[in-house]
């Protein structure tokens, strides 16, 4: 089954990742492109259902076992037949756990499951896989900080003007690399000898990342999605992004974070993705994520956010009827 052309709206079925091609990783050899790196190309999908965090349900467990899979999959197949709410990212495994189906966001109608892509189980417990215990490290006491004074100001001033709006709302950036599985969470890869592409469904976002050995642009030069730069590790691709700007995150110092992505072609099907993000200002010690990117014959789609539309009029707008509501009483 295929998604529609706006969003990802299949009918729910899931597909179990053993583990198998991640074992014999070591045997495989990715095909080539003509420049002789590895062949990476091509549209993936990240659709599992491991969460980033792993729930205390598992403790150090750091693989599911087959008992667990049956589970899942019995459960979820029973979610996807009530067709309630969508269920994005982890949402789907905290249903499965909780036997409560609920909306991320109660206070609005909201998608269901119908626009929601087929998702896949996969054996990790947690995406992150250091620290070994699957959780985030601490947060600085900056970051606690400037959370809390968001959440305080997004309570009196929801919509003051635009910039109290997330990124997202604006249409503005949803993240590079964004990691958010399930809706929208397609990537395109390109490759030449010398450069990398990779089109982002979200936002249709695009990230060009130079391969030949270039330095990073000036420190004070800050981007939204930061600045690349990728070279070759043997059979892994290796990125490197600097120069983000500190209005591109929601914690301090921003700026000082440095992401670095490695990108291995596993099988025929499968890319394994690693993720390592030092972020001084708001973890007290990096951490990395670990994802499979399945392939997929679908194509990549047009997210059709655009900043200014008609959504942040109307946002504006309702605040501005609440706050002569508010006067007139």
């Amino acid at each position: 089954m295929s998604r529609t052309t706006l969003l990802c709206s299949s009918l729910f079925t899931l597909t179990l990742l053993t583990g198998t091609a991640v074992a014999q990783s070591g045997n495989y050899t990715a095909p080539r492109t003509i420049d002789g790196h590895p062949d990476l190309q091509g549209v993936w999908e990240n659709n599992t259902i491991t969460p980033v965090e792993r729930p205390d349900v598992f403790g150090d467990k750091q693989f599911l076992t087959d008992e667990d899979v049956e589970f899942l999959q019995r459960r979820l197949l029973e979610i996807n037949q009530e067709a309630g709410d969508a269920l994005f990212g982890e949402g789907v495994l905290e249903a499965a756990f909780s036997g409560e189906v609920v909306s991320y966001d109660p206070s609005t109608g909201n998608y269901d499951q119908q626009w929601m892509a087929d998702r896949t189980i996969h054996r990790r417990t947690s995406q992150i896989i250091d620290p070994p215990n699957g959780k985030y490290p601490a947060r600085t006491e900056r970051a606690v900080a400037m959370a809390r004074a968001a959440a305080q100001h997004r309570e009196e001033h929801p919509a003051d003007s635009w910039t109290d709006r997330s990124l997202g709302e604006r249409c503005l950036s949803f993240g590079a690399p964004r990691l958010g599985s399930g809706y929208n969470s397609y990537w395109q890869i390109v490759q030449t000898r010398d450069t990398v592409a990779i089109v982002q469904e979200m936002a249709h976002d695009v990230r060009i990342i130079p391969l030949v050995a270039k330095p990073h642009i000036n420190d004070n030069i800050k981007l939204w999605h930061g600045d690349s730069r990728g070279y070759w590790d043997g059979e892994t691709l290796v990125i490197e992004t600097t120069n983000y700007s500190d209005k591109s995150g929601g914690g301090p110092d921003t700026s000082r974070k440095v992401n670095v992505e490695r990108l291995t072609r596993i099988s025929d099907q499968e890319i394994r993705y690693q993720f390592t993000s030092d972020d001084p200002g708001t973890y007290t010690a990096p951490y990395t994520r670990e994802i499979i990117l399945d392939h997929t014959d679908d194509a990549i789609y047009e997210y059709a956010c655009h900043e200014g539309n008609y959504g942040m009029m109307n946002i504006l707008s309702g605040h501005r009827a609440e706050e002569r509501l508010a006067a007139e009483n």
